[in-house]
């Protein structure tokens, strides 16, 4: 069959020739119909990100959509090594859901990976309650597109996105920011009228780095006044850079708490819901995406692409 192959760690994954799966136990082969290029992907096969493939070759993605041998239209995620999801068959286990009629197959594989994150960064690990102020940072990318709509529709009351993409800034009232805020210039003097007086319950950031460290700067107190709030500062990504300085004093003059969301953190009850939340929000049409389908024989000359807020998604062919 015809994959996306990693070969070594570092360089773009190539279309080539794999090994056919075969199913083991619990296992099911799934004909590939839509694969996401997400960030994950991406970080496994350079084999930066914590859960990088073991041997090589591998076969590029993590989580896509397909038809069963009984003709169920599934999204499913964690394919057996070394067979990834970027391929015209993989292989679907535990990490299995049935597909809404009313969604499209690029769509759900663009969607889930995404949403899914956005969902429980901002109902499990932020732990969001109705009528809370969310700040999403690094709301111009896709998760962070999706973060805000997710964060309305568990009930905000004001949801601010940052980030630099003016255009989408300029787009993310419709889906639901009530205020944007820039990502140039002086980021703490933007980030501390932000936070005003009133300041923030949930901040979901997808930045980390310099950014983060000027939104730091803007929390930190300098009086001897208790606090009027806890803020929840939920770490998802790092497309600013792996690394902040935290000033101890910032912990002890603030109600600060800083959580991290990825797979280390997921529990699989709360993962179950989060997907089933997102199919259904999305038939409904609560939860949307930008897509742009692609051949998987495309593979290496879009791979390295910055979609600016749509997600690239390979669609398989015999």
């Amino acid at each position: 069959m015809k994959a996306a192959v990693i070969h070594s760690y570092g360089t773009v994954p190539t279309f080539d020739d794999f090994a056919q799966p075969t199913p083991g136990e619990g296992e099911q082969v799934v004909e590939v119909s839509a694969a996401a290029i997400s960030n994950l992907a991406r970080s496994r096969a350079a084999g930066t990100h914590y859960s990088s493939h073991g041997e090589l070759p591998a076969v590029a993605g993590v989580d896509g959509v397909g038809t069963l041998a009984d003709g169920r239209r599934v999204y499913f995620g964690a394919a057996r090594e070394p067979f990834g999801t970027m391929a015209q068959r993989s292989l679907a286990g535990a990490q299995m859901f049935g597909v809404p009629d009313a969604l499209d197959d690029v769509t759900v594989a663009a969607l889930m990976n995404p949403g899914v994150s956005a969902w429980i960064a901002l109902a499990h690990r932020a732990e969001l309650k109705p009528g809370e102020r969310v700040l999403i940072v690094g709301a111009t990318g896709v998760t962070g597109k999706l973060a805000v709509q997710a964060a309305k529709l568990q009930g905000a009351s004001a949801v601010v996105a940052a980030g630099r993409n003016a255009e989408s800034l300029r787009r993310l009232a419709a889906l639901g920011a009530d205020a944007t805020i820039s990502l140039d210039g002086d980021l703490r003097e933007k980030f501390a009228e932000a936070v005003g007086d009133e300041g923030f319950d949930v901040i979901i950031d997808y930045l980390w780095g310099a950014p983060t460290e000027a939104l730091l700067e803007a929390l930190s107190r300098h009086d001897l006044i208790a606090a009027s709030r806890r803020t929840r500062l939920v770490h998802v990504g790092a497309m600013a850079g792996p690394t902040i300085t935290l000033p101890g004093n910032l912990l002890r003059s603030t109600d600060l708490v800083v959580l991290g969301s990825g797979t280390g953190s997921m529990r699989s009850a709360d993962l179950a819901g989060a997907v089933q939340r997102v199919l259904t929000s999305a038939a409904a049409g609560e939860l949307t995406i930008d897509t742009m389908a692609v051949p998987l024989s495309d593979v290496e000359a879009v791979w390295n692409c910055d979609g600016q807020g749509t997600r690239i998604v390979l669609v398989p062919a015999e």
